[in-house]
């Protein structure tokens, strides 16, 4: 959990003390478990559910075109004068030479 993410959940459970310590009593009354066995099940879902939502890839979202869009924006990206591999590099006897 990142910085922001602990100040976010810091700042949601000084906003809603009171309903939280509702919530672990009302657990602990229905459960076996008492306060202090609830409260760190009920601190990592609360720590789960205050995280701001990752965005979803590109390649879950994107047209088609603007697949293909993205991958020669990537592509050109490169610097076109690094140096090549020769074809022996990428052949399969060169994978296999030091077995024998």
């Amino acid at each position: 959990m990142n910085n922001f993410s602990k100040q976010v959940l810091r700042n949601f459970e000084s906003a809603h003390k009171e309903d939280i310590e509702t919530i672990t009593q009302v657990l602990a009354r229905i459960t076996t478990k008492s306060p202090d066995e609830i409260k760190p099940h009920l601190d990592a879902m609360l720590e789960r559910l205050v995280q701001p939502q990752r965005e979803r890839p590109l390649y879950e979202t994107a047209t088609p075109e603007e697949l293909a869009q993205a991958f020669s924006e990537w592509a050109s990206s490169h610097n076109r004068n690094s140096a090549l591999l020769s074809d022996y590099a990428v052949s399969r006897e060169s994978m296999y030479d030091n077995e024998e």
